[in-house]
């Protein structure tokens, strides 16, 4: 039969062939769209895994399911010490001294009189040495002086000239609490972050009879006769070299949408900066014209600093490891990322115990160790981020430290570069735990009055100074200081002259109890 011959049968197949193949071209889409649809549901699901995964472990997972902090993984791979005994022999003795420095009051405890006489031979009992003697320590409330100046006129008797004694130096003219009780309302509200109510409940059990308004005037007239140490505090951070910074929300009573409160670290100081919003303008506004570097997360409102005014940015390891960790649940790799990150910090943890940290010895131990278990951490990347989705948990923190890697990597150049951040985070708790007990600040300008109390404290802290001494002493100092050297009562530099206020004088016992 001729392959090229016309009838009704060969029309009628070729029509069905075409049909077919339409058909399978559509099912083939089809196909394909369910593919596609299968994907983006998987990856989903795999999503929603990852949250539930890190919501159980928050919310009832047991505390060592946590993410633990680099020192405590650390511990665990250093050599066991043998228990027993005090780890530090210095601050066993140091603490052994503070303890018998404390006010002592001997208590006696005398024979009672029937027993004075010998039942015997009726002679009078004489004592044995000194007596037994056994140390109690005990708690009393805190006193609230009520302190009386009476200052002495006094005119001759022509009546041409009057004298009188020096009129006592008050924080502010017309305050008649004095700077011992606003720095103890200092410290009860910004270094341990107890709200007014409690600390008015205190008050009354103390047949103290002071109102909460009262005592939040207080702090807020302490912040503004400290304000100009904070000015002070700011431009010394201004001019470091090696900056740290980060940012937490608060709420302020008078608005809806949150404020932040910000902390810049430099190598003496802490500063703390309220501001109405997250804005870039705060980091831009306080370090424009600087120079130097500055150590943040991956938060683009610190890109003008970085990328306009000069600051080189540099990252944080901390931040890189916690994306990780939250993508353990999905992506049990990530434990080999966390790993070698880990030798990062053993690296700057040695560095630390040998005394070393910040010096060119650091920056030759960087460059001979640190560098190549950076090496390592590029090779590790290369392999794992072809094998995962780029929106699931464990793409996204291999994105996060392949865009952060120059920032990341920053620290090998200069060792007085940290290679993460916490210490700005840590700086920030006080204010989370204010936030949690308090909950907001009234307004906007008590919030900005909040930040001198909190950078002086958060300072004292950090050169081990007493805060509460340190405000009391400075609120009267400050009034006859030379404006132009303020920068002296910084608490690094208060601490040269006048110690760190920790020291107790020994109180010889009352005469009567001898």
């Amino acid at each position: 039969m001729p392959t090229d011959h016309d009838c009704h049968w060969k029309r009628t197949a070729e029509a069905l062939k075409e049909e077919l193949l339409a058909q399978r071209v559509a099912f083939e889409a089809r196909l394909a769209d369910k593919h596609e649809q299968i994907r983006v549901l998987l990856v989903r699901v795999h999503q929603l895994e990852h949250k539930i995964a890190l919501a159980e472990k928050q919310i009832i997972g047991p505390k060592s399911e946590r993410m633990p902090t680099p020192d405590e993984e650390a511990k665990k791979l250093e050599p066991k010490e043998k228990r027993g005994g005090y780890r530090n022999p210095k601050k066993r003795k140091e603490n052994k001294q503070a303890m018998a420095a404390l006010p002592a009051c001997i208590v006696p405890h005398p024979i009672p009189d029937e027993e004075r006489r010998c039942p015997h031979c009726g002679e009078a009992v004489r004592p044995i040495g000194a007596g037994d003697r056994s140390t109690e320590y005990d708690w009393k409330p805190g006193r609230f002086v009520r302190r009386i100046h009476v200052v002495e006129t006094g005119r001759c008797p022509c009546k041409m000239h009057y004298a009188r004694g020096s009129a006592p130096i008050r924080v502010q003219e017309g305050c008649t609490y004095g700077p011992g009780f606003l720095a103890k309302l200092a410290i009860d509200k910004c270094a341990d972050a107890t709200p007014l109510y409690r600390v008015e409940k205190q008050m009354r059990r103390a047949g103290i009879p002071i109102a909460r308004s009262t005592m939040n005037d207080l702090i807020l007239l302490a912040a503004r006769v400290l304000a100009p140490l904070w000015w002070a505090a700011l431009a010394e951070v201004r001019r470091d070299a090696h900056l740290q910074a980060d940012e937490t929300s608060f709420r302020t009573q008078t608005s809806s949408d949150r404020s932040f409160v910000w902390t810049f670290l430099s190598t003496a100081l802490v500063v703390y900066f309220f501001s109405p919003s997250r804005s870039g303008n705060t980091p831009s506004g306080l370090l424009a014209g600087t120079k130097g570097t500055l150590t943040v997360d991956g938060y683009t409102g610190y890109n003008h600093v970085t990328e306009v005014l000069g600051r080189d940015r540099t990252g944080c390891w901390s931040h890189a490891r916690r994306y990780l960790f939250d993508a353990l649940p999905t992506a049990p790799e990530a434990r080999d990322g966390l790993d070698i990150i880990l030798e990062l910090f053993m690296i700057e943890r040695l560095a630390g115990n040998r005394g070393i940290a910040g010096s060119p010895k650091h920056h030759e131990l960087r460059r001979m160790r640190s560098v190549p278990i950076l090496n390592r951490m590029l090779l590790w990347m290369k392999d794992t981020f072809p094998t995962y989705e780029p929106s699931s948990a464990m793409g996204v923190a291999l994105r996060y430290i392949k865009n952060q890697w120059p920032r990341l990597v920053a620290f090998i150049d200069d060792p007085l570069i940290p290679i993460h951040n916490n210490a700005s985070e840590a700086a920030l708790r006080i204010v989370a735990l204010i936030r949690k007990n308090s909950l907001f600040f009234g307004n906007e300008d008590a919030g900005r009055s909040y930040m001198v109390l909190l950078t002086l404290i958060a300072t004292c802290e950090k050169h081990d100074v007493n805060p509460e001494i340190y405000l009391a002493d400075v609120m009267i100092r400050i009034q006859h200081h030379p404006k132009n050297r303020l920068a002296e009562l910084l608490p690094h530099r208060w601490k040269q002259l006048h110690g760190s206020g920790f020291k107790v004088d020994r109180v010889e016992a009352p005469k009567e109890a001898a």
